[in-house]
């Protein structure tokens, strides 16, 4: 797994980015397994991902809702059952689930966030005992090693020697392999420096003259755009909000000998620099996985190892001029999916189903032979890797929750929605869950001030029709029965997976408020 390796950034996926081939590694792996095409997170953020992979539990329902949370040991569920069952299992990389993984026989995490050059690791074995400094809510002594190199590179070091030299070799093994790249800030390794060069980047439809005449809502907008210079992240300049281009304008000056650029320039410019380098540490992913690959295949292991790459969740590069995740627009709640399980999986095949991150412990225990556990809440999608039918009574849409509110500077109001294999409803109920910041004025970037409490309102998109969700028909008559169906659905999918909002009333009462506006 990656962390936040949008599908558009494997070349598998034929997306804008694919042209500049910058995973020739995961093509061939497609290649030789399975496509997933409509995979997607349920909380487009990295610790509830992270979280629900491992329970199969909504974030609600396992109690990890943002990045402060912590998921207990006990709730290690996917590593518990697959060892219950006679694998051996290790757990290397990026982790950020705060509490020490547990089940695994062997670990060698990332403590926190952790650097890219040098990373300090939280390991199982043959540690010293050191406070690390996990985020600003929490330090904890744990036992680490500290390394030499880049991350993509160490932890695939330590991968390869679990596999050949510290692994059971009597048992079957599950291991989970976690790259912290491509997240930012992207610090690639220096032999990448030279990858796409001057090369230009393929530039979203949607980056320029945002956020366009239909765009988004009075929840995302404000009441006549009063918000559209303090809600989400940009690539374009701004003085009132979060950034990439103050990041990159000192550079960007030097290297092009002016002080005058205009916005539309430094948007450009911007954009081209912030994807080179996210491409960069890609590409530093794409090599260390064939390092991985050419093990098993050296040592008699390939046709016996099913292989499954993913990461938590997407990234936005310029798309709505957004930068980061979080929304609930596609190209935040897209995974990619991709398995290759020799004698089994169809070469070269695609796969359509809704299929959301709830469903991947569920599914890797049933390849396993395992039951599904009880309190898991997702369901094996086992049949489609192995061609048959898709069940009849398969979801037809998926429900997404963002907890967290105008949080880290990226300032995304809280929202959920479900997505339909056409359609896209979302309600932004704009309020934070806890009392941090309720009803609060909050000091933001360069003296702005934003209310913690944003307007309320729905947005509906048709991706038939309107893929790159641009044009909200939110209040088009022609769609009337179409979103009090899917109302209806939502509601249905909500009291199905627990998520009622019972103990926050606040929200409930917003909820309540605009349901039928």
């Amino acid at each position: 797994m990656s962390d936040d390796h949008c599908a558009r950034a494997i070349g598998a996926y034929q997306g804008r980015l694919a042209p500049l081939n910058p995973t020739p590694t995961l093509d061939a792996l497609a290649a030789e397994g399975m496509r997933f095409d409509r995979v997607f997170c349920t909380n487009s953020i990295c610790t509830p991902s992270r979280a629900t992979i491992l329970t199969g539990q909504y974030s609600h329902t396992n109690g990890v809702y943002d990045l402060y949370d912590v998921l207990p040991g006990e709730q290690h569920t996917l590593p518990r059952d697959m060892r219950a069952a006679g694998y051996t299992t290790a757990v290397i990389g990026k982790w950020h689930l705060k509490s020490s993984p547990n089940h695994f026989d062997y670990f060698g995490v990332i403590a926190g966030q952790g650097r890219y050059m040098n990373p300090t690791l939280h390991v199982s074995e043959g540690g010293e005992l050191r406070t690390i400094r996990y985020d600003s809510t929490l330090s904890r002594e744990v036992a680490v090693v500290d390394t030499q190199g880049h991350s993509s590179d160490v932890l695939t070091d330590l991968s390869l020697e679990w596999l050949d030299q510290k692994r059971d070799k009597t048992k079957p093994f599950f291991l989970m392999h976690h790259f912290k790249a491509p997240h930012d800030k992207f610090i690639y390794a220096p032999r990448y420096e030279p990858y796409l060069g001057d090369t230009h980047i393929p530039e979203p439809d949607n980056l320029y003259d945002q956020p366009g005449p239909n765009f988004g809502s009075v929840a995302t907008r404000g009441v006549d755009d009063e918000l559209v210079g303090v809600i989400g992240s940009t690539v374009s300049p701004s003085p009132t909000k979060r950034n990439l281009a103050r990041h990159y304008r000192k550079q960007i000056e030097e290297d092009l000998g002016r002080t005058d650029l205009t916005d539309a320039e430094m948007t450009r410019e911007t954009h081209q620099r912030y994807v080179r380098e996210y491409l960069r540490c890609v590409k530093g992913i794409d090599d260390n996985l064939k390092r991985l690959l050419d093990y098993l295949e050296d040592n008699g292991l390939a046709d016996n190892t099913i292989v499954i790459y993913t990461s938590d969740q997407g990234m936005l590069l310029g798309e709505h001029d957004f930068i980061d995740k979080r929304w609930m627009y596609e190209e935040s709640i897209r995974m990619p999916l991709i398995v290759r399980w020799p004698g089994v999986v169809q070469p070269g095949s695609t796969n359509d189903w809704l299929i959301n991150n709830t469903d991947y412990a569920v599914t890797l225990l049933d390849i396993a032979g395992i039951a599904k556990p009880q309190k898991m809440q997702g369901r094996s999608f086992a049949d489609a890797l192995e061609n048959k039918p898709k069940p009849d009574d398969w979801r037809t849409g998926t429900y997404y929750r963002y907890w967290m509110h105008m949080a880290h500077g990226h300032n995304n109001p809280a929202h959920f929605g479900i997505r339909t294999e056409r359609y896209k409803l979302i309600f932004f109920y704009g309020m934070d869950y806890t009392d941090t910041h309720n009803g609060k004025q909050v000091e933001g970037r360069e003296g702005n001030r934003y209310w913690a409490n944003t307007p309320a309102a729905w947005e509906f998109y048709d991706l038939l029709n309107d893929p790159h969700e641009m044009d909200n028909r939110y209040d088009d008559p022609a769609y009337r029965e179409v979103i009090h169906e899917l109302k209806a659905q939502l509601k249905t999918e909500r009291q199905a997976i627990g998520d009622t909002d019972a103990e926050n009333p606040r929200i409930k009462a917003i909820i309540t408020e605009h349901w039928d506006r």
